[in-house]
């Protein structure tokens, strides 16, 4: 039965640890994708007014530098966003860590 328990939190902790490393690899992508969906959207947006394709990218992607240049000034924004997501995989780590000395006091 004692085998079974800590084969039973391993299983847990695998589960912890695999759904901390989507959420963080998850929050860290989005912070790479929302500026290229930005882009996309400002150039559907443009080309919804009858600006062609080619010219409304060329419109587009100054104007998302300029709304990242806002960002990056706001005192800070950056910071907190990159803490935020540092927090999250320190709390993944620090609970992937109580499930091992959980699994040691099942084994004994």
């Amino acid at each position: 039965m004692n085998k079974v328990n800590v084969a039973l939190v391993r299983l847990l902790q695998f589960v912890v640890f695999a759904l901390f490393t989507f959420m963080v690899l998850a929050y860290f992508g989005a912070m790479v994708l929302v500026p290229l969906d930005l882009i996309v959207l400002v150039t559907k947006i443009l080309s919804v007014v009858g600006i062609s394709g080619i010219f409304s990218v060329i419109i587009a992607v100054p104007v998302v530098g300029y709304l990242g240049m806002i960002v990056y000034k706001t005192p800070g924004l950056v910071q907190m966003i990159i803490d935020t997501g540092l927090d999250l995989a320190k709390t993944g780590k620090e609970r992937v860590e109580a499930f091992g000395k959980m699994a040691e006091s099942v084994q004994d």
